[in-house]
């Protein structure tokens, strides 16, 4: 009898623990769906917002394919995790359809990028592009992107990069020569050629831009070594007065 109530007592111990250990495991894999579901998520959420926030840049349809498909992927993955999601069931349906809208295309697009009107929609668009660029690189290590598709489309944004901040120093340039601050716009245009010239893909873009510039800092450097001069010449007149006042005979009364 005695020796049956042990053997009780121990099955009910491995018991417990087995089903607590059933428990931990059943939590376990609960909480790495809830993680990846969030990380899905968030992967759905940051590629919107970064082709909402890109409104103003010309995406090529090559770009906004592999955007939308990084999408449908993080979708599908949601849906698979939570399979009686019917709002998620129904988003990736019409992520499908979206992606099947989108025509892939070889030809060359537009870089031309419209400058905002203010400092603030204009770090937004670089920050955009940075992005653009990020979420790229990182369908292409994933082995989503092909080689040549992902450096095509990456030189493109690097391009449009560079006219946003080039645009944005000449017009800074431009406002602070209107404003007679030749030293402030010397500095700009500085700048700008720098990033022209430091840029590795050079085209027709950068060669006519700098070219460009280049006349206008020769413009302001003339100016001011011709303001320079009339000050100095202002300043020895001055100094020169001040001697013959000081040095011219005195009157006898």
């Amino acid at each position: 009898m005695f020796t049956i109530v042990i053997i009780l007592i121990v099955t009910l111990i491995v018991l417990a623990i087995m089903i607590n250990a059933i428990q931990q495991h059943k939590e376990k894999v609960e909480a790495e769906r809830r993680t990846e579901i969030a990380k899905q998520k968030s992967i759905v959420d940051e590629t919107e917002n970064v082709l909402l926030a890109s409104g103003q840049i010309p995406v090529s349809p090559n770009l906004a394919l592999i955007m939308h498909k990084r999408i449908y992927n993080a979708l599908k993955i949601i849906l698979e995790l939570n399979p009686k999601a019917a709002d998620i069931k129904q988003r990736v349906k019409e992520s499908s359809e979206r992606i099947n809208n989108i025509t892939p295309s070889p030809a060359e697009v537009d870089e031309n990028i419209t400058l905002p009107d203010n400092d603030k929609q204009i770090i937004l668009c670089i920050q955009s592009l940075k992005k653009l660029r990020a979420l790229l690189r990182s369908e292409h290590s994933k082995g989503k992107v092909d080689t040549q598709t992902f450096i095509a489309e990456d030189k493109r944004l690097d391009r449009m990069q560079l006219r946003v901040n080039v645009d944005t120093l000449y017009r800074r340039a431009d406002s602070a020569i209107k404003s007679q601050m030749m030293g402030s716009a010397r500095q700009y245009l500085e700048k700008a050629i720098i990033a022209l010239s430091n840029f590795p893909a050079q085209d027709e873009y950068t060669k006519t831009k700098k070219a460009h510039l280049e006349q206008l800092l020769n413009q302001i450097q003339e100016n001011l070594r011709n303001s320079n001069a009339e000050d100095a010449a202002r300043r020895l007149e001055k100094e020169k007065d001040e001697l013959d006042v000081l040095f011219a005979p005195k009157k006898k009364w």
